[in-house]
């Protein structure tokens, strides 16, 4: 190591004599105009490249602010045109409900279903129509497809339904081609379903027949849809009979409320209803 340090020590004059001869070749050199304009060049080349990435993150910046621009105004339009759809939506509905109405519920009044309780016992819907729209208690609601309740409850704008769907619901039915009578209850479970009562073993009811609403019914008229029989099996003295109900309650949208109903002077000589549960 020593030794390495002497033969340095040795050769200093040499080595300082070779990097001033370097220094000044490439002093020598700077001095050329061809070099001289290399460098420029170069020092261009790279100063464009600077700008050109400076530029390039400025446009990233401001192309992301566009991009958040635009996407608050598809959400603007988006939402505009979901509001649109609605409405075109509603306006259907209401027209095929409208369209549907049986002949005699001329005056019927059409309205929204706001609201509506789950359960396994007491389902319940409230619609945008109360008093103030001409809504009283005891008148019948449905759809074209066939009977949904009736009406318990009203306040000024608002109104309270009884469905089918509920324990407490009860409706004197017939059906269409052996006019096999019986009473229509809804004992939980699927809401499609429901089941026809007090009908004999020695009925001549058969599966596929239509049922609706009978004579004897006290708050509806006859002929109101209510559903198919899609099961039949005998007890000891009655059946136990599944209908298929016609409405589809778990797509409910809108509703008809009817005020025709049995005369007064029926019901009245049958003593008056007693009860949700009177047929």
């Amino acid at each position: 190591m020593l030794s390495l340090f002497r033969r340095i020590a040795k050769y200093t004059a040499y080595l300082y004599f070779l990097l001033y001869c370097g220094i000044s070749i490439m002093l020598m050199q700077l001095q050329r105009k061809e070099t001289l304009d290399a460098i420029k060049e170069r020092g261009l080349s790279m100063n464009a490249s600077i700008a050109e990435q400076i530029s390039s993150f400025t446009g990233i910046i401001s192309l992301r602010q566009e991009n958040e621009q635009l996407l608050l105004q598809n959400a603007r339009l988006f939402s505009q045109l979901m509001h649109q759809q609605q409405v075109l939506g509603d306006a259907r509905s209401i027209q095929a409900a409208s369209a549907g109405a049986p002949a005699w519920a001329r005056q019927f009044r059409i309205a929204r279903v706001v609201d509506r309780r789950f359960s396994a016992t007491d389902n319940m819907l409230v619609i945008d129509a109360g008093s103030s729209q001409g809504i009283t208690r005891d008148m019948t609601v449905l759809t074209p497809d066939g009977l949904v309740g009736r009406v318990t409850d009203v306040s000024r704008n608002y109104a309270r339904i009884l469905p089918l769907i509920n324990n407490d619901f009860m409706v004197s039915v017939v059906s269409d081609s052996s006019r096999t009578l019986g009473l229509l209850s809804w004992q939980n479970g699927d809401e499609r379903i429901a089941h026809m009562e007090h009908v004999p073993v020695s009925s001549s009811l058969k599966v596929g027949e239509q049922v609706t609403t009978s004579d004897y019914s006290t708050f509806a008229i006859r002929g109101i849809p209510i559903g198919r029989v899609v099961r039949i099996s005998k007890d000891k003295l009655f059946c136990n009979i599944d209908i298929r109900l016609a409405v589809d309650f778990s797509s409910l949208s809108y509703v008809i409320v009817s005020p025709a109903k049995p005369s007064r002077e029926k019901i009245e000589i049958m003593g008056g209803e007693t009860g949700h549960k009177a047929p």
